[in-house]
């Protein structure tokens, strides 16, 4: 069967079942639901834990004795497989054979990225559907992460203002790790305290996400040597680009229709503010960018875009922080070496 996320813990609540599939490409609610089944496997008794992972070294003949042998003074275990690439390759007929008669001794979790639709036609996807339960985890939407946090805040006991709950989204949109972490640091900082602007900016304003703003900033301003040296400082503190990268293609998307949709006469800031673009120095640097770049050079910045995500996942020999060096060059009206 399939379900949501959400209603995971009430399935849990049901009993376990022997096999769970969470599949998608948002590491923090991917996380969450395996620890959900991790703890719920370790209160029924499953204590035993083995790990593997589905690279080209993975011996999945081992994987299928482990799940076929017989437990030591009868003790559960959890094996869980990492598929990050989201196919099982060699894999398939090992796991057809595990499903067709799932060992009563194990709960198998598959911990997958997202599965593309031809996988989820193979024959151990239907045998999985028949006797487990497969969780797709689907990134929260733009024009659903205020919602998101809002929910998030208040299941931690966090009050928020509408400012303030703006200036987060505004903020943390598009990196759920880092949203979390963020409202775990706040709730530590206010004790039970209303969060308002101004705590906002003050717990908040050094934090590497905040940096990531800028750079996002910086980048559309065609600062290519400003942004370089922070380019340089979120490589050295290890920050994960993924949450920067979905920010500045929202602007580079805005920046197209402002070029393209806005009517003749029409109050450019009006046009901003309806697409939830309210900081004056953001929305300058948008309406600068606008002006500056031309279409070939915005569609080509969406194409490094690209190349950055697919590089920060593990697809691209170059680091995403080269590519998003050569963005910089590209919104800087420069050309790339």
């Amino acid at each position: 069967m399939k379900t949501q996320p959400g209603q995971l813990p009430q399935l849990l609540k049901k009993g376990l079942a022997p096999v769970y599939l969470i599949s998608g490409d948002e590491p923090l609610l991917v996380q969450e639901c395996c620890d959900l089944i991790r703890k719920t496997a370790r209160d029924a008794g499953y204590q035993d834990r083995l790990t593997y992972h589905a690279d080209h070294q993975l011996d999945w003949n081992a994987v299928a004795d482990e799940c076929n042998a017989l437990s030591l003074f009868a003790e559960k275990r959890r094996i869980e497989i990492h598929l990050p690439t989201g196919k099982l390759g060699d894999g398939r007929k090992v796991l057809e054979q595990v499903l067709e008669a799932p060992p009563e001794d194990v709960i198998l979790l598959l911990i997958s990225a997202k599965l593309d639709a031809a996988e989820t036609k193979r024959k151990w996807y239907k045998a999985l559907q028949g006797c487990g339960v497969h969780v797709p985890v689907w990134p929260v939407e733009p024009d659903k992460f205020a919602g998101w946090l809002q929910q998030r805040a208040s299941g931690q006991g966090l009050s928020l203002t509408r400012g303030a709950l703006g200036m987060l989204t505004e903020r943390l949109e598009g990196n759920l790790l880092a949203a979390s972490q963020e409202l775990d640091r706040l709730a530590l900082l206010t004790a039970g305290k209303t969060i308002d602007e101004e705590t906002i900016e003050q717990a908040v304003q050094d934090s590497a996400r905040f940096n990531g703003f800028e750079l996002v900033t910086e980048l559309l301003a065609g600062k290519a040597a400003h942004a370089g040296k922070i380019i340089g400082i979120l490589q050295q503190e290890g920050e994960n680009p993924l949450g920067l990268l979905s920010v500045l293609v929202r602007d580079l998307h805005i920046i197209i229709e402002l070029k393209t949709a806005l009517p003749p006469g029409d109050n450019p800031s009006g046009f901003l503010k309806k697409r939830g673009v309210f900081q004056p120095r953001r929305a300058s640097a948008i309406q600068q960018a606008a002006r500056r770049l031309n279409m070939r050079q915005l569609h080509g910045a969406i194409s490094l875009c690209n190349a950055t995500d697919r590089s920060a996942k593990g697809f691209d020999g170059l680091t995403p922080w080269h590519h998003l060096r050569d963005l910089s060059a590209v919104l800087a009206g420069a050309h790339p070496n």
